[in-house]
């Protein structure tokens, strides 16, 4: 495990392979995960690209600090941790929060970012009512108390079947993640809204979206990626909030012509 101090925080995070010499892809996770939602995806793109994970601040291994946070505190410790591995231009992948925290990041240091993998996320995600209602629940009941129904938003009914140990798991990662970071980030995400900078995005944008997301929906998601000029957008099948979780095949076969095209230096549809 890799542990660095960032903004007087303990991260939690990974690299795989070589940051000066292939192409970096950073991944962000969503709230109430930790970056091993990611691995399906990392373990079909590895020894091609060099490959950063990490606990975002109140997740995972990550110390929780001062709360509540803002989506700019989230970006703030990102572009430090890629400032102290010296990374530079990378492809950054946000799946929901972490959407946010990629837009964020672009917007306050473009200098690290080559282009944007926006997966379920938006430009602003839900209302200050329902984040507020959230936040009073957590509160006063822990996690467990929303687990059930987060989990209807994160995954299909197939994947939702009573026999898929995977489900129990991953419902041990978001009970299990601290009340305080969660409840922190929930914070943020009421706060933020990444409509106006949207319009601003200079790099090359793949949106991606599960088609049975009840978190951040298809519509949502499309709405965003036509605020961003040269946007891509696609919708996968079989998939909800997580589809890094449920369809990591067809994501990773979406993501590697985008990160061809990437590479080869078409910024935009020229």
């Amino acid at each position: 495990m890799q542990f660095a101090r960032i903004n007087d925080l303990t991260i939690h995070y990974q690299v795989i392979g070589a940051t000066g010499e292939k192409p970096v892809l950073v991944f962000i996770n969503s709230l109430g995960t930790d970056f091993r939602i990611w691995r399906d995806v990392v373990v079909r793109l590895a020894g091609e690209f060099a490959i950063v994970l990490y606990d975002k601040r109140g997740h995972g291994l990550s110390d929780v600090g001062q709360v509540p946070y803002s989506i700019e505190d989230h970006a703030t410790d990102l572009a430090a941790l890629l400032d102290l591995l010296a990374v530079r231009q990378a492809i950054v992948c946000g799946l929901s929060v972490g959407g946010l925290i990629a837009q964020s990041l672009y917007q306050r240091r473009p200098d690290l970012v080559r282009a944007l993998v926006l997966s379920d996320t938006a430009h602003k995600i839900g209302t200050a009512d329902i984040w507020d209602a959230r936040i009073a629940a957590i509160e006063a009941h822990g996690i467990e108390a929303i687990a059930d129904s987060v989990l209807e938003r994160w995954f299909t009914p197939a994947f939702r079947r009573p026999e898929n140990v995977a489900l129990i798991g991953y419902r041990n990662m978001l009970v299990r993640q601290p009340v305080a970071g969660y409840v922190g980030t929930c914070a943020a995400i009421r706060d933020a809204d990444y409509t106006e900078a949207a319009k601003k995005i200079a790099v090359p944008v793949l949106c991606v979206v599960g088609e049975e997301d009840g978190s951040t929906p298809p519509d949502l998601v499309l709405s965003t990626a036509q605020l961003i000029p040269g946007a891509r957008y696609e919708v996968i099948r079989d998939a909800g909030h997580i589809p890094c979780v449920e369809q990591p095949e067809i994501l990773t076969a979406l993501l590697r012509p985008f990160f061809e095209l990437v590479m080869h230096g078409d910024r935009k549809d020229e």
